[in-house]
């Protein structure tokens, strides 16, 4: 309740007096299990967060929009006659984005005066491009009366991500924005689009992201580069004969009888973090409907060791900020999330060890790097709403 007297607060001071008339609010994300397997079309395993993005508006009648964001300086102004990608708008075109998205389906509004804030760190990988995209295409769909299911507006946001801004993502992050679920994770097959629900009863442990505030420079360029060394892969075990769409086809048992294929050690590599990740994901649903918390944060700490050794794409800093925190009491599982060379970890911590482990974490990663780390604390939250 206090969050949004301030939003309104907020909003009136910024737009000279003038009330708001609707708030919605979507969620950042963390992914838990299954990284780098999406655009090798396997299994992912992310939670919608408490943190996100609070979008407040309020209609105009003359199709001009107002953007102001209580995270960024620059404010954004546009006609609704005119959703062209304009790189002066920043941040703004990704709400551009969407409402030309909608606007191509019959549906636009009449202008807008909006104010964003974004409680998520820009750049640490918790999504907040697709929280920001989300939230819009919430709030339009909801004001204009389209009433679209959450999974189309997560198709159209990640469309708008690829084709508008331009950015080659998958569809996990809009996804889970849209469908998470208080204390719950999502399973979610990014090959079919099929997902479950899954517990995520975390009980007297939170989850602990932590900001290496390493700046991410490797990671566009690693990531393309892990992406053509699968489809690399893929396509050496397809020539050799083994029937694959993706390299998620695999599994460890069918991996096992045709690794010999890959001669390259690299691409051996990639394949096999990819495979083994993959059922990480599927032990994962198994050990938390049993309620076993921490065999789930070994599959944590394994994922990330996989990650580093053969995927290589942690880096000295999420290395060292995940070894630390592995050897911290009340932490039972901890790895980095995200693209990778810097960016976030997620730990799973015992609320009794919080104040604790910040201060040791932060004091043993200012000595080793040189800078500290940032923190946030939460829990498994609901997907895009009206406030």
């Amino acid at each position: 309740m206090q969050e949004l007297m301030n939003l309104h607060r907020e909003f009136e001071a910024t737009y000279n007096g003038l009330a708001p008339e609707r708030i919605f609010f979507a969620p950042g994300r963390v992914n838990l299990l299954g990284e780098h397997t999406d655009y090798n079309g396997g299994f992912v395993f992310p939670a919608a967060l408490e943190l996100g993005t609070y979008m407040v508006i309020r209609l105009r009648t003359d199709e001009k929009f107002y953007l102001t964001s209580v995270n960024a300086k620059e404010r954004v102004e546009f006609s609704g006659k005119e959703l062209n990608y304009d790189e002066a708008h920043g941040w703004g075109n990704y709400i551009k984005g969407v409402l030309a998205a909608f606007k191509e389906e019959g549906f636009q509004l009449p202008g807008a005066e909006i104010l964003v804030k974004g409680t998520i760190p820009n750049g640490a990988g918790l999504s907040s491009s697709a929280s920001l995209e989300m939230a819009t295409a919430f709030a339009v769909s909801e004001i204009t009366g389209a009433h679209w299911p959450i999974v189309e507006l997560a198709k159209v946001c990640q469309a708008v991500e690829n084709h508008f801004i331009g950015v080659k993502s998958g569809i996990m992050d809009q996804f889970a924005v849209g469908m998470g679920k208080k204390d719950q994770a999502i399973f979610l097959n990014t090959a079919s689009l099929m997902y479950d629900h899954v517990p995520l009863e975390l009980g007297t442990y939170y989850m602990v992201i932590t900001n290496t505030n390493k700046q991410r420079t490797l990671a566009d360029s690693a990531y393309n580069e892990r992406r053509s060394e699968c489809e690399g892969a893929l396509r050496v075990l397809q020539d050799g004969g083994v029937m694959l769409e993706t390299l998620s086809d695999l599994t460890t048992a069918s991996w096992n009888e045709c690794r010999d294929f890959i001669e390259d050690h690299m691409l051996s590599k990639r394949v096999n973090h990819v495979v083994m990740e993959n059922q990480r994901v599927v032990d994962a649903i198994e050990v938390l409907r049993s309620g076993d918390l921490h065999a789930f944060g070994e599959l944590m700490n394994a994922s990330h060791q996989s990650l580093a050794a053969d995927y290589e794409v942690t880096g000295y800093e999420l290395d060292t900020l995940v070894r630390i925190q592995q050897n911290t009491p009340g932490c039972i599982g901890s790895r980095m999330t995200g693209a990778g060379f810097g960016g976030c970890t997620v730990s799973l911590v015992h609320q009794d060890n919080l104040t604790d482990f910040r201060e040791l974490v932060e004091r043993q990663y200012q000595d080793e790097i040189g800078y500290i780390p940032e923190f946030y604390v939460s829990r498994a939250g609901h997907g895009v709403r009206e406030l």
